[in-house]
């Protein structure tokens, strides 16, 4: 991945994700933000919180301090990102850029996330879309190298790329609401900086007319957490209970008099 964005398209995709991810992360408040993988991306520099770091799957190398919009300074640890070091319910505001498409478990990540996430805490995910020009181009490429033994595919070989739609589902199976979506990258899959860069008329016309059909998307959505409360007849039958009487017994119960004694004592008054 590292090596492919800084290919022509590499570059168009990720200014084109930079300038979304600086609108998303603008006003979002908290105290601690992670990026977790492609560091190339500087997805927390607009951002205010106080603490913010960016995070690198120790399976792969860091970044060099040279690449493309990285200073030296970006990677502040390397970890596993099926396996956070943070304590739950921690972090304010996580950003994923193309990590669940290049993560071992996809899954397991998402979990981890949600896991280290505070309640109201908010999520970005960028991913490749598949229902695109460029999708398209990927998987005719993938198919000739199968049937041909040769062809070159357009995106980066590996990865299993995620759809929009069926990471909302996950993410709906997670409690997470979404909050916004957005597609971007219209171009043609060619690699040609003019084409690519143009005139920008491919992307206004794109963004207006077939939106969904961005060659990436972004997601933002909320952890949401709901507690159990208890409405209708059950509050008032609970409430009713707290509010009766205790009765407590007799531990030296006073003798049962008979019935003669209790007339006697009615004929002696």
């Amino acid at each position: 991945m590292a090596a492919w964005l800084r290919t022509p398209p590499g570059r168009y995709l990720l200014a084109w994700e930079q300038s979304r991810v600086d609108q998303v992360v603008a006003d979002l408040f908290g105290f601690h933000a992670l990026q977790l993988g492609l560091c190339q991306l500087d997805a927390l520099r607009c951002n205010r919180m106080p603490h913010r770091w960016c995070a690198a799957d120790h399976r792969l190398p860091a970044p060099p301090d040279d690449a493309p919009g990285v200073s030296a300074a970006a990677v502040a640890l390397q970890c596993d990102f099926d396996a956070l070091p943070f304590p739950s319910h921690s972090i304010d505001l996580v950003v994923l850029p193309h990590t669940l498409e290049f993560a071992r478990d996809p899954h397991h990540t998402l979990r981890e996330v949600e896991r280290v996430l505070v309640p109201e805490g908010r999520l970005v995910v960028f991913g490749f879309n598949g229902a695109s020009l460029w999708g398209l181009r990927q998987r005719a490429g993938q198919w000739l190298r199968r049937v041909r033994g040769r062809g070159d595919t357009f995106l980066p070989r590996s990865g299993e790329f995620i759809g929009y739609w069926r990471l909302r589902d996950w993410l709906r199976l997670l409690s997470f609401e979404m909050e916004g979506g957005r597609f971007g990258c219209y171009a043609w899959p060619v690699a040609s900086p003019r084409w690519l860069q143009g005139d920008g008329w491919m992307d206004r016309t794109g963004d207006r007319w077939w939106p969904v059909f961005g060659a990436v998307y972004s997601l933002v959505a909320v952890k949401r957490v709901r507690g159990m409360r208890l409405v209708g007849l059950a509050k008032d039958a609970r409430r009713r209970v707290a509010a009766a009487a205790a009765v407590v017994a007799n531990r030296h119960p006073t003798p049962q008099r008979t019935r003669a004694e209790a007339v006697s004592d009615e004929v002696g008054r």
